[in-house]
């Protein structure tokens, strides 16, 4: 009887469609083009790498795409995740502010990503796929990517970056346990990483250098399809169940936020918590102010250029217009793995050039600092992505207390630390420093963008 009622109540909580902010948008971002042609790219280019059922939602302009019922039965074993009012947090800042945190470190792979790692398996595996490709930076994605593989029973192979590879052996362990294949990056394997190991053999990797190389393998194997865990329209729409949900619940509280805040790397996590509530603004609901928090070592929406760029270094992939760092750029191996891309969601850069959202850069050790302030006083121990959305969250609060205003802050802890524990003991032991780029490498990637006709 207990299961039963549980059951009915979750039936009732979860959403049942995922939110596409294209239908709100007052003007539609830039298209996507091919980049042989310059053109805007049709349903058959991107068919080797994506069955057509996502295709069909990365251009869609509906406002609701209906969650299939296996996916919803699936998302059962961990949502809707909990939204927490920080009061102790609040307490020890002394600030009027109210803050809550969207809690998804409770799914099984310790993060938001499964979200649309179920949803991208569950789509392949109706189009008769048998291997998915992908790549990861932190792990964060691959282990979710692997655990929604072993589900459908897909293989998976993962490109790790590097860097993270070796600063990470945990979240390897993980992925191999769900079944995945995981491989440095850049690898031996492929085109792409041979040609970077013959100019540097201890090249550390990028996304952009793994992402060429799963959509390599995707594209020369008919049997094999590609997944991206961020940057993609139809990924960013698969997340917007945790803002719907945060909806609901910060309505049971009586509360509605002023302020959202969200870390940002590709833009997933950001837009799931966020766009739900921007897209209701957008519909003549309550204004608010959304901070993007991004790495000062990888500053897309701070320092990159708003122009078309390829989402990998070895230009397999199709131009999309956004914030970029160029996409020869290597970012330094900072631990926030998650967040070392080159580029921005095109949505997430289309918002903030609408004016839609604020970002913000941050270093290393002062995301620590904040992470580890909020475990002392919430228990929760932050991933180091999920560390810059606490650092945002805790500067707003102090701002409120400056002020004298009460107002609600709303963030989204999008990850646990558990797997990334060697980098609070750097932090500990007064190794981890802040890492910056040289600003000729920046300036020569950005040099390099490539050259795109204005639109007729």
């Amino acid at each position: 009887m207990n299961d039963t009622v549980k059951y009915v109540l979750d039936e009732g909580r979860i959403p049942k469609a995922w939110y596409n902010i294209a239908a709100d948008l007052p003007t539609p971002p830039a298209p996507v083009l091919h980049p042989g042609t310059k053109q805007p790219v049709g349903p058959a280019d991107l068919e080797p790498l994506f069955p057509m059922s996502l295709i069909l939602q990365e251009v869609s302009t509906e406002r609701e795409i209906e969650i299939p019922g296996p996916v919803r039965d699936i998302y059962r074993q961990w949502r809707p995740s909990p939204l927490f009012r920080a009061r102790r947090l609040e307490k020890a800042l002394q600030t009027p502010a109210k803050i809550y945190y969207k809690y998804e470190g409770v799914s099984p792979a310790g993060s938001h990503k499964p979200n649309t790692a179920v949803a991208q398996a569950f789509y392949n595996k109706e189009a008769g796929i048998r291997k998915i490709t992908t790549e990861t930076g932190a792990g964060q994605w691959g282990s979710a990517l692997a655990f929604a593989g072993a589900l459908f029973g897909i293989e998976i192979k993962v490109y790790m970056v590097r860097v993270s590879y070796d600063q990470k052996p945990y979240r390897r362990a993980l992925m191999e346990t769900y079944g995945a294949k995981c491989i440095a990056s850049p690898s031996s394997e492929t085109n792409s990483g041979r040609a970077i190991l013959e100019k540097n053999k201890n090249h550390p990797g990028s996304l952009g250098i793994a992402i060429s190389e799963a959509v390599e393998v995707a594209a020369t194997h008919d049997d094999t399809k590609y997944a991206l865990g961020s940057v993609l329209n139809h990924v960013l729409m698969h997340q917007t169940i945790v803002g719907q949900e945060a909806m609901a619940q910060l309505e049971m509280a009586g509360d509605y936020p002023d302020i959202i805040v969200g870390c940002t790397g590709g833009g997933s996590n950001f837009a799931g918590i966020a766009f739900p509530f921007i897209g209701a603004q957008l519909r003549g609901g309550r204004k608010l102010r959304v901070i993007a928090i991004e790495p000062a070592a990888c500053p897309s929406l701070t320092r990159g250029k708003f122009a078309y760029d390829f989402g990998d270094t070895a230009h397999l992939t199709p131009l999309v217009k956004m914030h970029t760092l160029g996409s020869t750029f290597t970012p330094p191996g900072f631990h926030a793995g998650g967040l070392r891309y080159h580029g921005m969601a095109p949505l997430v850069s289309h918002a903030l050039d609408l004016g839609l959202i604020e970002a913000k850069a941050y270093k290393q050790v002062e995301c620590f600092s904040a992470g580890v302030q909020f475990a002392r006083a919430e228990g929760i121990v932050p991933a180091p992505e999920a560390n810059h959305a606490v650092k945002g969250a805790i500067d707003e609060a102090l701002r409120c207390k400056t002020e004298g205003k009460s107002k609600v802050i709303l963030f989204n802890l999008c990850g646990h630390g558990h797997f990334d524990m060697q980098a609070y003991i750097d932090y500990f032991g007064g190794k981890l420093t802040d890492q910056s780029y040289a600003e000729s490498e920046l300036a020569m990637a950005l040099a390099g963008l490539p050259s795109v006709p204005a639109p007729a």
